[in-house]
């Protein structure tokens, strides 16, 4: 009765996929109709997250918080990535930040902070200066050398063609930082992992600007933590949201069963511990190799101490 019952949630999951990509392709007479789903879909879809279950801490025998850094370069990750270029793919298709970034935008998300503690939100206000970044160019700034500061002061005395906008996009976007939970759940005898929040990585806008100095283009740009998310928060808007699945474009998986299932690949960066939650990189300096046994074998650590409760 058990394996029946899984069964039918094994199939009834593959055809809530199946009904979500490009509803209507087959049967749309002009571009517009193609993404409108028919009454009878609307009705049937259940496109809400598969809710967490209620876990008591009674019944957590170990826990370890990891943090993790997924790097955008992999090809396992690519999903998470692209697409940059929104010109040339369909509505429905958007990169992971992205998603965050227009929901912030609308304000559907809203639990935004400035580090993974939570200790202190972060508005769309704050953003601004990380996103876009206005400054002259060099040419502007010999023509007007007697007006610059009045233009840093606020009044515009350059033309717009003297002035430059940068702005941070998903293409410039190196990868993500997670925060995670790991525990054994003793009622199920089953180690289990739990997402907590998330993080896009990239250059601020100021960085990404041209240079006047052609010096200041040997000097190391270092990607910045933009912002931390709450991730239950987000799982509604998460589940909204297709990555594209390269074996079978009819059946896309969302960013919520991604991230949830761990269909990416992440190095662990750093784990709880007395000395104040330092990184791996604080204290296995200039080693990039020890660095990565260092994550592997706190990876490893977790993973024994399941297989170890089966010992006698």
């Amino acid at each position: 009765m058990k394996f029946k019952a899984f069964l039918l949630v094994v199939i009834g999951i593959a055809s809530s996929f199946a009904t979500n990509a490009q509803s209507n392709l087959l049967n749309a007479k002009t571009p517009d109709e193609i993404g409108k789903k028919t009454p009878a879909q609307l009705i049937s879809d259940n496109d809400k997250p598969l809710p967490y279950g209620y876990v008591h801490d009674r019944d957590v025998l170990m826990g370890k918080t990891v943090w993790e850094f997924i790097d955008l370069d992999e090809r396992i990750n690519f999903p998470l990535y692209f697409p940059i270029d929104t010109n040339f793919v369909g509505k429905e298709r958007r990169s992971l930040f992205q998603v965050l970034l227009n929901n912030i935008k609308s304000g559907k998300i809203t639990e935004v902070y400035v580090d993974d503690y939570f200790n202190t939100k972060k508005t769309l206000k704050d953003l601004e200066t990380v996103f876009k970044y206005t400054d002259t160019i060099a040419a502007g700034r010999e023509e007007y050398k007697n007006f610059y500061e009045d233009y840093n002061s606020g009044k515009k005395v350059l033309s717009d063609e003297y002035i430059n906008v940068t702005y941070l996009t998903a293409k410039d976007v190196t990868g993500y930082k997670i925060k995670g939970f790991w525990y054994f759940d003793k009622r199920q005898s089953e180690l289990k992992y739990r997402l907590l929040a998330i993080c896009p990585m990239a250059l601020e806008a100021k960085d990404l600007s041209p240079k006047s100095d052609p010096s200041a283009s040997n000097v190391e740009l270092i990607p910045i933590e933009l912002f931390w998310v709450y991730f239950p928060s987000i799982r509604d808007v998460l589940q909204e949201a297709k990555a594209f699945n390269d074996k079978n474009s009819a059946m896309p998986i969302t960013f919520d069963q991604l991230l949830n299932s761990r269909r990416f690949n992440g190095v662990i960066y750093k784990e709880e511990n007395v000395y104040g939650d330092r990184e791996i990189q604080d204290y296995m300096k200039d080693n990039a190799q020890m660095q990565l046994l260092e994550s592997e074998r706190v990876k490893d650590k977790i993973r024994s101490f399941e297989s170890d409760m089966w010992n006698y």
